[in-house]
């Protein structure tokens, strides 16, 4: 198998594992408090609101309400076609696009939203994905990225690939990709870092 392939076989895997799942995932994720995440990108963008913004992997489109009721002009993304119908409920546009063959438009956000998504990528994929999601941002746009946290294992768990970054090997990555870091932090806020199993960050396109 070529590496084009075992890229292929390990988004479609994961794929599959939400779109088997999707009504079940929609149901769990219902309450999540992502507030903090959301508070996180908005207040570094700059300029007169409204925004437009990029929710990258939206999943069932919890995150498109949460903007849009906010005000902002949202987009979203995903590649599993159950949750593409479900996120268009909320009257969002959204697009139906594998995070490893994405085809996004030049310059065309002031943020992009990439909750609990891209530690799906392979590392291999990852300065290639950044790199595109870098350019789909406005000059002085911001990406917010919120991934489980660990020793920079990679591979499969249970039908899921991911990759557990720690705050250095994530940070030399977005970094070479041309971004400038803002912040970051860990979550759930006001609790021991060893419960702490999410790590934020938040860039800009300089």
């Amino acid at each position: 198998m070529s590496d084009s392939e075992d890229v292929h076989a390990i988004s479609e895997g994961t794929l599959d594992h939400y779109r088997q799942r999707a009504e079940a995932f929609r149901e769990g994720t219902r309450d999540h408090d992502v507030s903090q995440n959301i508070d996180a990108l908005l207040r570094h963008i700059e300029g007169a609101p409204p925004f437009r913004i990029l929710d990258l992997g939206c999943g069932p489109g919890r995150d498109l309400r949460t903007f849009t009721q906010l005000g902002h002009l949202a987009v979203g993304l995903d590649g599993a076609e159950p949750f593409v119908a479900m996120a268009r409920q909320s009257g969002c546009e959204v697009w139906h696009q594998d995070l490893l063959q994405l085809q996004l438009p030049s310059q065309r956000f002031d943020g992009i939203f990439a909750n609990a998504v891209l530690f799906h990528v392979p590392s291999q994929e990852l300065p290639r994905v950044l790199t595109q999601l870098w350019a789909a941002l406005k000059p002085g746009g911001v990406l917010f990225c919120s991934n489980p946290r660990g020793d920079n294992q990679e591979g499969w768990s249970g039908e899921r690939y991911g990759v557990w970054y720690d705050w250095p090997t994530w940070r030399a990555h977005v970094i070479a990709a041309g971004f400038a870091e803002l912040e970051h932090f860990y979550r759930p806020a006001g609790l021991p870092r060893e419960r702490q199993p999410w790590l934020a960050s938040v860039w800009r396109r300089p």
